[in-house]
């Protein structure tokens, strides 16, 4: 473990997820103002194909988040009796529109339907959810087009904790398409917020605690409540808690996430909160995403960074 983990182990700080998404934000803000002087409005599609509660409630705040920044959000809400094919057209659609940038197919969509097939319908230059298989092939080879949110997200929040991301050693919790995988090789690229030496531990892995024991960060999600506790922990590691679990039963009823944060922010150095860590993160993202697609198809000179 590095020095630079080992000295922090004395102190335990709260990464404010909002503060961080705040700032995401402001400058998405400031890059509409500058694509509206050039005469571009950016545009996001929300496509929802299912009756679940929560991604309507995921899909209302994304507009919203839109809406707050300047970008033009149009949601398409289909039938979960309708054909695939009504979805399928949807998606052409949006992707021959010049006034949408952006396509997000909120997931998961309903039993049924081809998830794999409607994510690769959508054009690659409008896949901010960084889905598609030609922007996964691209963030695997080095030259990433979109990342997905929640990943570069995580990628951030690490940045502003001030953690030294080259040579750390990062263990991932959770293998899946949305989060484990991309992050190992968003983290595994090359330069100042990447170069770091990834484990990805799995359902399947043999004495996790030994492998988060000697990690300089962690990031967890695994959606297991509360699958990492503190003795787990190597002292003044970093915690990322991707988790979010509503455990208990009618007023005991709480949201947890994927570490035991008692116990853990006794040992580590950092550590995400739940709520209020990655959640808001992966919808700043999503706005930054974008209005990078917006200025990439207008042809304008944007620096988000």
């Amino acid at each position: 473990m590095s020095e630079a983990i080992q000295e922090r182990a004395d102190r335990a700080d709260v990464i404010d997820g909002e503060a961080v998404a705040a700032a995401v934000r402001e400058t998405v803000s400031e890059a509409v103002d500058r694509l509206r002087s050039e005469g571009v409005t950016p545009g996001l599609a929300t496509v929802l194909m299912s009756d679940d509660p929560a991604s309507e409630t995921y899909v209302r705040m994304k507009q919203r988040d839109c809406e707050d920044v300047g970008i033009e959000s149009r949601h398409v809400e289909i039938d979960t009796d309708a054909p695939q094919s009504e979805l399928f057209e949807t998606i052409d659609e949006l992707n021959a529109d010049p006034a949408i940038d952006g396509i997000l197919i909120q997931r998961p969509l309903t039993e049924g339907v081809d998830e794999p097939a409607a994510l690769r319908r959508v054009d690659p230059e409008k896949d901010v959810d960084g889905f598609h298989p030609e922007n996964v092939g691209r963030l695997v080879t080095g030259d990433p087009r979109f990342v997905p949110c929640t990943p570069l997200g995580i990628q951030r929040l690490l940045i502003e904790a001030g953690v030294e991301i080259p040579g750390s050693d990062v263990v991932v919790v959770g293998r899946s398409e949305l989060v484990g995988k991309p992050l190992a090789n968003l983290l595994l690229g090359r330069g100042d917020d990447a170069d770091a030496t990834v484990t990805v531990c799995h359902s399947k892995t043999d004495d996790l605690a030994a492998h988060v024991s000697r990690a300089d960060v962690v990031v967890v999600a695994a959606g297991v409540p509360e699958l990492v506790t503190g003795e787990m922990l190597a002292p003044g590691s970093t915690v990322i808690d991707v988790g979010i679990n509503a455990v208990g039963e009618g007023d005991d009823r709480e949201l947890v996430g994927d570490v035991e944060y008692e116990s853990a922010s006794k040992v580590a150095g950092a550590i995400t909160p739940v709520p209020g860590g990655v959640g808001p993160m992966t919808r700043a993202m999503l706005l930054r995403n974008t209005v990078t697609a917006a200025a990439r198809q207008s042809g304008v000179d944007l620096d988000l960074e």
